[in-house]
């Protein structure tokens, strides 16, 4: 299957996969393997790597030197910083190399930001809207619109769609409005 022609790759770019989808843009030094998949609308910036059997939704933006392994899936409109990565083994050891089928799977739910230089532990969920602060280290799951930070990360307190840190009534300066379902489960606009 051939890639779409509206899917840019710079000329110093390696992208063996051909799952990548519309207007996506892959820059100098990435570089994606085959069975990565790639959504729509995508921009990954130079020295980006995705494994073999990592996802990545539409309108994901993968900052520079940023590391996506397989078992890693990556919904929409999630942002992901600079030298921020991912791991997908827990007990990592060189002698005693796991099959592929023990990795941990990660998934970042749709809207999600992650802050430059952070580490995302296998296994875990990052919930819709949550923002990880940079360089934090998450070990456990983060709940929707959650604003963690930290190493390990901790809740600081709740994101808006926008970004930005919401008051104590839950309220944003943009307009928005939450409420509070549970620690677990975290936020959900008010109509």
């Amino acid at each position: 299957m051939a890639r779409d022609p509206s899917v840019f790759v710079h000329e110093k770019a390696l992208c063996e996969s051909d799952q990548v989808g519309p207007r996506t843009r892959v820059w100098a030094f990435a570089h994606i393997m085959a069975g990565a998949t790639i959504g729509a609308d995508c921009n990954v910036c130079d020295h980006a790597f995705i494994e073999t059997g990592a996802t990545l939704g539409n309108r994901v933006i993968v900052k520079n030197s940023v590391l996506v392994w397989k078992g890693v899936t990556v919904e929409d409109d999630v942002f992901l910083g600079p030298n921020m990565v991912f791991t997908n083994i827990r007990n990592p050891r060189a002698a005693f190399p796991p099959p592929p089928e023990q990795f941990a799977p990660t998934i970042v739910k749709r809207g999600a930001a992650i802050g430059a230089n952070a580490t995302i532990v296998c296994g875990v969920t990052i919930g819709e809207q949550a923002f990880v602060g940079a360089g934090s280290v998450v070990i456990a799951d983060v709940a929707p619109y959650a604003l963690v930070v930290g190493n390990p990360a901790r809740r600081v307190g709740w994101a808006c769609v926008c970004g930005f840190p919401l008051d104590a009534d839950l309220a944003c300066g943009c307009g928005r409005q939450y409420r509070l379902l549970d620690e677990r489960r975290g936020l959900a606009p008010k109509p």
